[in-house]
């Protein structure tokens, strides 16, 4: 019911309109409360609400501010912490910062975090960020520890195999980390997804979805066997009484079995333009770069080529989850690909036979140096179907001078 045109702002963007409303009506310039954008901007990264309108600008802003203007000692201390040295993006918001102050919460107390962004001096906000840093690492390790064991139900409860939907519990899990659990395992397993753990007596935990599917609405309909829950869209959390839990597993299933369209059940990934790769010069890039900031509603543009092989192909990271290599055509300079968490296609590349791939166009930021890179988002063998071609892709592969 609220008269407000745009209905995206985040918590903390709905704080600064209401500073904004009393300045303007107190005679106040709105330069005196320009310092909390940074802020915004980081709230509208976490809280993963659309990069569109009032949003993208209120972004942009707060970008700038923590790029060019930073003020907040807790801020550069973390950033320090993370050997971060490099202008932050959205994604940098949502993937490095945000954790990090998050962290302090999920594992300690949310002061921390409060204290941090409050630090007027670097030798305080650089003792906070020894502690922040320190949970952070703990909720890394419990993050991958409870997913693992999440992970491995799959092989052992029949129920799971065939399910439309995943919900799994274990009293022993930290509370902290199950939405991020919930969400690696929608990586592996393509489903909606709740993560239970056992809290005061209670079964609670955090529910994430898929693309399309309203995982807040699956949860009302479950809502005679919660006591507790709220959310939107793509994510919510929940709280039950222990003896309802086979109960909500069973009816939480029906219901997205009832409501999941079949084309739900398989991640797909929009292509905005087909190019080559002659067209990514020094203009393509930069009208690339005028969109910014990306996030939700305004993402990244995702490209597709045909036709390319690849060359020193490797498997990276810790785990050698990731694959590394380059990627040429005739006539044209090798551009450095990165493929996250895809070492499955190594086979699809490293035997020299042309390849299809799906990507957006990044800058790589490794020991002081920045370099394009092919941020990978699928490939598959020989040669896909023709997309139709459109006058937006011949208007940007133009921009290539």
């Amino acid at each position: 019911d609220c008269p407000y045109p745009y209905k995206e702002l985040s918590g903390c963007g709905i704080g600064f309109k209401l500073m904004q409303a009393f300045a303007s009506s107190n005679g106040i310039g709105l330069g005196e409360i320009e310092h909390v954008l940074d802020l915004v901007a980081i709230s509208i990264g976490c809280d993963i609400v659309p990069v569109t309108g009032e949003n993208r600008t209120l972004a942009f802003l707060g970008l700038e501010r923590l790029n060019k203007h930073p003020r907040r000692a807790g801020i550069k201390a973390l950033l320090e912490m993370s050997n971060f040295n490099r202008d932050l993006t959205i994604s940098d918001l949502v993937f490095v910062l945000g954790p990090r102050i998050n962290a302090a919460g999920r594992i300690q107390h949310g002061q921390q975090a409060v204290e941090l962004l409050l630090a007027k001096s670097s030798n305080e906000a650089g003792n906070i960020a020894n502690l922040i840093h320190a949970n952070n690492l703990e909720r890394q390790l419990l993050d991958r520890s409870i997913t693992d064991q999440a992970l491995a139900m799959f092989d052992t409860e029949d129920s799971l195999k065939d399910a439309w939907s995943t919900v799994v519990f274990n009293p022993s899990w930290h509370k902290g980390v199950i939405g991020i659990v919930a969400s690696r395992l929608i990586e592996t397993h393509y489903r909606p997804t709740v993560v239970l753990t056992e809290s005061n007596g209670k079964v609670s935990g955090s529910a994430r979805s898929v693309k399309g599917f309203n995982i807040y609405d699956a949860l009302d309909a479950c809502g005679e066997l919660l006591e507790q829950y709220g959310g939107h869209m793509y994510a919510a959390g929940l709280t039950m009484k222990a003896e309802n839990l086979d109960a909500f597993r069973e009816r939480f299933e029906e219901v997205v079995r009832e409501t999941l369209d079949e084309t739900m059940r398989t991640p797909e990934e929009e292509v905005d333009l087909e190019i080559q790769l002659a067209d990514i010069g020094p203009g393509f890039v930069k009208a690339i770069k005028g969109m910014e900031p990306f996030g939700p509603g305004n993402m990244r543009p995702v490209f597709l080529t045909r036709g390319l092989k690849a060359s020193d192909v490797r498997l990276i990271g810790n785990d050698r989850n990731h694959l590394k290599f380059q990627v040429v055509t005739p006539g044209t300079e090798p551009l450095e690909a990165i493929a996250f968490g895809q070492k499955d296609h190594f086979d699809t590349i490293a035997d020299g036979q042309p390849f299809s791939l799906l990507y957006s166009i990044e800058t790589n930021h490794w020991k002081g140096r920045a370099t394009l890179q092919l941020n990978v988002k699928d490939m598959k063998p020989g040669h896909l179907d023709p997309l139709a071609s459109g006058a937006a892709a011949s208007t940007l592969a133009q921009t290539n001078t």
